[in-house]
C-alpha cells in the first residue's frame, strides 16, 4: 500500500512539474513593437509573441513577470524567473549564477538618430557638448566614453518610445534607440516627419538564457527556440510588427 502511495505521489509530482508555467521577466523599460504592457501584464509585441509559442510548444502556460531594469539580474539568480529573452552576455559580463544561452536570435543595431530637418550622417565624438536621449539603465558602450568625460550628456527616459516622444518634441537633437522601435515608431509619421538614423552605434547579437535547474526543460526549451528560429517563425513575427525581419 505504501509503494502504491508512493508511486501516486511522485507521478503526481511529475505531472505537476510538467504542468509549471514558464516565467518569463519582462523588464519594464521595453515597449513596442518588444512588448504592449496593459496593467501590468504583456498583450502583444514580438518578444510577447515570441516568449507564448515558446511555452506553447514547450507543453507549458506562459507567466510573465513585469520588473524593473535593475531587478531583473537579481530575480534569475534568486529562482524567481526560469528565462530571459533579448539579452546579451557583453550585457551582463560578471553575471553570476548557473544559465544556459540560446542561439543568437536577433540582431539589433543600436541608431543615433535625429529629427527630420538633422539628416546628415555624423560622428557621435565631433557633437558639441550636449543632452542624448536614452533609456535608464541602458549601457551605451560607444557612447560611454563621452558621457564620462562630459562631452555629453545622458537624459533618461523610463523606456525607449518615451525617447522618441521627447526627440519628436524638441527635447534634444539626438537620440539613441535600437532599430526596431525606431521603425514601429516611423509607421505613425508621414514620411517628411519620420526620425532618420545619422549613425549606427553598435550592432548586437542577443537571444535568451535559462535557468539551469532540474525542474526546467532546459534541452527542450533550447531546442525549441532553435527551431522557431530556423523555421523563420521568429523572422515572421518580426515581420508581422515593423515589415522586416
Amino acid at each position: 500500500m505504501r509503494l502504491a502511495l508512493g508511486a501516486l505521489l511522485l507521478m503526481s509530482l511529475n505531472v505537476m512539474a510538467a504542468n509549471a508555467p514558464l516565467r518569463f521577466v519582462v523588464p519594464d523599460s521595453w515597449a513596442m513593437p518588444m512588448v504592449q504592457l496593459y496593467q501590468g501584464q504583456p498583450t502583444q509585441g514580438i518578444l510577447h509573441d515570441v516568449m507564448v509559442s515558446l511555452a506553447t510548444q514547450v507543453g507549458v502556460p506562459a507567466e510573465f513577470h513585469v520588473l524593473p531594469r535593475a531587478r531583473v539580474q537579481n530575480a534569475m539568480e534568486h529562482g524567481e524567473i526560469d528565462v530571459r529573452c533579448y539579452a546579451a552576455q557583453t550585457w551582463s559580463p560578471n553575471q553570476s549564477g548557473d544559465y544556459i544561452w540560446s542561439i543568437p536570435l536577433w540582431t539589433q543595431p543600436d541608431v543615433l538618430i535625429s529629427r527630420h530637418e538633422l539628416q546628415a550622417s555624423i560622428d557621435p565624438a565631433n557633437l558639441p557638448q550636449q543632452s542624448i536621449g536614452t533609456v535608464l539603465g541602458y549601457s551605451y558602450p560607444t557612447l560611454q566614453p563621452l558621457f564620462e568625460a562630459g562631452r555629453l550628456l545622458r537624459e533618461d527616459a523610463r523606456n525607449q518610445e518615451q525617447v522618441l516622444e521627447k526627440l519628436m518634441a524638441g527635447r534634444y537633437r539626438y537620440a539613441v534607440s535600437n532599430q526596431w522601435t525606431l521603425d514601429w515608431f516611423n509607421q505613425r509619421l508621414l514620411p517628411e516627419q519620420q526620425l532618420q538614423g545619422v549613425a549606427v552605434l553598435q550592432v548586437q547579437s542577443v537571444g535568451c538564457y535559462v535557468r539551469n535547474d532540474p525542474k526546467v526543460p532546459v534541452q527542450r526549451i533550447l531546442r525549441t527556440l532553435l527551431r522557431m528560429k530556423m523555421s523563420g517563425e521568429i523572422d515572421d513575427i518580426i515581420r508581422l510588427y515593423v515589415g522586416k525581419p
